[in-house]
């Protein structure tokens, strides 16, 4: 039987379950330890989700056990968590996705061990259109984080190029992803035509280590650069979202320095965070993200390196 609890959460009424049970065995870290870490993070994650359609994806075993991905909000919510709707091509019906746009639904959400958040790149009042452009760099083993290091760096530089101002974050798995914040009237056509010419360009320029075809079998040693995020139907990881790993790391906001100072010491664990380190971070350096949410550029209409 599921032990029970009463949690109180800005005034809310809060039911939650099984606090103690193990969700990262090999960390022992608990679904108290889930909910505590997106209790403390919550002043600076919040605003990253707030008006975002939410897909969950959860993991009632823990992260060594089946998961699966949950669009429709729950009909058993609690009638104060705010939805989205949103039709979807692929079911030719409309959705209902949660809002995770306060403290309380960020934990209700918690304890029904949704791990991870899977956020849209457009706000729920213009779905249509994006407020930034990403780019997930995807490495291909024996490949790492420190070799989507120089890609990143690579990919900044072509971006600056273009008067574009980029910000970078690790997956909080393998890979690193760079964010360009637009907040301006943009189109996904607009979005993912231009992230594929750049991929196509760093493959062009470094063919020995650039690929932008998402076939995984020609991956190997390589960083496969995903400019197909770029899609109204697609969501990324947001930031400051725990990952289903073996240890309980982060999708961590990471400043450019740190990215060359990975690449020149070659240690992919400088980029590895788990929650005790984000939440320093963030006690020590504030949002690194914070631009993201507001900084507005615009697409060039034509460009060239």
């Amino acid at each position: 039987m599921a032990k029970k609890a009463e949690l109180i959460v800005d005034d809310r009424k809060l039911q939650v379950s099984n606090l103690d049970k193990v969700l990262y065995p090999k960390a022992g870290f608990t679904k108290s330890d889930v909910i505590d870490y997106y209790i403390r993070v919550a002043p600076v994650l919040l605003p990253h989700l707030k008006d975002r359609p939410l897909t969950m994806k959860r993991y009632p075993d823990g992260v060594e056990g089946q998961f699966f991905y949950e669009k429709n909000c729950p009909v058993h919510r609690p009638k104060w968590v705010q939805t989205a709707k949103v039709w979807s091509d692929g079911n030719q019906r409309m959705m209902h996705y949660c809002l995770a746009n306060d403290l309380p639904t960020l934990v209700w959400a918690a304890n029904l061990a949704d791990l991870e958040l899977h956020t849209s790149l457009s706000r729920k009042n213009k779905i249509e259109r994006p407020t930034m452009m990403v780019f997930d760099l995807d490495p291909g083993a024996p490949a790492d984080i420190v070799q989507c290091c120089q890609v990143g760096l690579w990919l900044r530089d072509l971006l600056t190029q273009m008067k574009l101002k980029s910000f970078a974050k690790t997956s909080g798995s393998k890979g690193l992803q760079v964010y360009v914040p637009l907040n301006t009237a943009v189109t996904y056509d607009e979005t993912k035509n231009l992230s594929l010419a750049l991929a196509q360009y760093l493959e062009h320029e470094h063919a020995d280590l650039v690929i932008s075809n998402m076939s995984k079998a020609v991956r190997k040693g390589k960083v496969f650069v995903d400019w197909s995020q770029n899609d109204e139907h697609k969501t990324t990881i947001c930031v400051y979202s725990l990952r289903a790993r073996e240890e309980p790391t982060v999708s961590t906001p990471i400043a450019w320095d740190e990215v060359e100072k990975c690449l020149k010491k070659k240690k992919a664990d400088l980029l590895k965070f788990r929650t005790d380190q984000v939440l320093a971070r963030v006690e020590k350096r504030g949002d690194l993200f914070e631009s993201v949410k507001e900084m507005t550029q615009k697409l060039p209409k034509k460009w060239k390196v």
